[in-house]
């Protein structure tokens, strides 16, 4: 996730130095021969792309597969070649750095696939998250899909899936919308829609314009459910929960800083419950049952 308003100025990543780095401790025989194992193993073999996510605040949460695929690959396809620069250098790996992003999406297009045609092994990579969500990726794998080219994901950190696991609210379904509009008629306009969705949606948000947003919630939905996630996965992550009025008060007396997503579940009052008849429940309220276990 990357926000084009937030001060280029703070670092990177906040790493808790107590929740991300292990104490060192005296390894057993049995620990050292698996290390011995690890280190000596013959390199990943990479299809020509690998969809690599990447850590959205805490560099403890970088996957092992996603190391591995870095230290393997030819080259690494980054939105932001300074960023991914400071996190290569964190793992000790140099590689060639390719800058591939929504203002260059159509030049840069053809000569990635043709590299990828060629042989080379390319991780693509993002700001913060997984590739393609609300972030370049998706029309570097639709040519993929199109030329029969080979790709994997490596799973990992998502501000998506983070936010709406925290948030506490009805999981599914839920619709997410990517960054809201910077306009007002625009962001209210989306607003609506989300709304008439009836299920929980979730949207990036400045957090220059979350009192804006709230507040055009105030007057949209004011029963709404909502949750602001802040900072996620850093030293003053934050989870605030709260109806539209609660949180747009507490965020005009302590403006926010930091990225910002906003989860938003729809009031669940209707002409029915007003009359005292009992809710059926919607969809978006039940908790379903795996598959496998029906």
């Amino acid at each position: 996730m990357k926000d084009e308003t937030s001060d280029l100025q703070d670092p990177l990543w906040e790493d808790d130095s107590e929740s991300s780095l292990p104490l060192e401790q005296e390894s057993s025989p049995e620990e050292s021969l698996l290390v011995s194992k690890r280190k000596s193993r013959p390199p990943a073999v990479l299809p020509p792309l690998t969809l690599v996510a990447t850590p959205i605040g805490n560099l403890g949460d970088l996957t092992l597969r996603a190391i591995e695929a870095l230290r393997c690959c030819d080259g690494v396809i980054a939105e932001d070649t300074r960023r991914t620069a400071q996190l290569l250098a964190h793992l000790e790996i140099r590689k060639p750095l390719i800058s591939f992003h929504e203002h260059n999406e159509d030049r840069r297009l053809p000569e990635l696939m043709s590299r990828l045609a060629s042989g080379e092994k390319l991780c693509l990579v993002t700001d913060a998250g997984t590739p393609s969500v609300s972030d370049p990726g998706f029309r570097l794998v639709r040519e993929c899909i199109k030329e029969k080219v080979e790709y994997t994901v490596l799973p990992g950190p998502s501000a998506v899936t983070t936010a709406l696991v925290g948030s506490g609210l009805p999981p599914v379904p839920f619709h997410f919308g990517g960054f809201l509009p910077s306009s007002g008629s625009g962001r209210r306009s989306e607003l609506r829609r989300a709304l008439g969705l009836g299920m929980t949606g979730i949207y990036f948000e400045s957090p220059y314009r979350l009192v804006a947003s709230l507040t055009d919630l105030v007057l949209l939905s004011p029963l709404s459910r909502l949750c602001v996630s802040r900072e996620l996965t850093k030293i003053h992550e934050e989870y605030r929960h709260g109806t539209p009025a609660e949180l747009a008060a507490h965020y005009t007396a302590n403006p926010p800083r930091g990225e910002v997503t906003l989860v938003i579940h729809p009031s669940s009052e209707n002409p029915e419950e007003a009359t005292g008849k009992r809710r059926k429940k919607s969809y978006s309220e039940k908790t379903p049952m795996p598959r496998n276990l029906s």
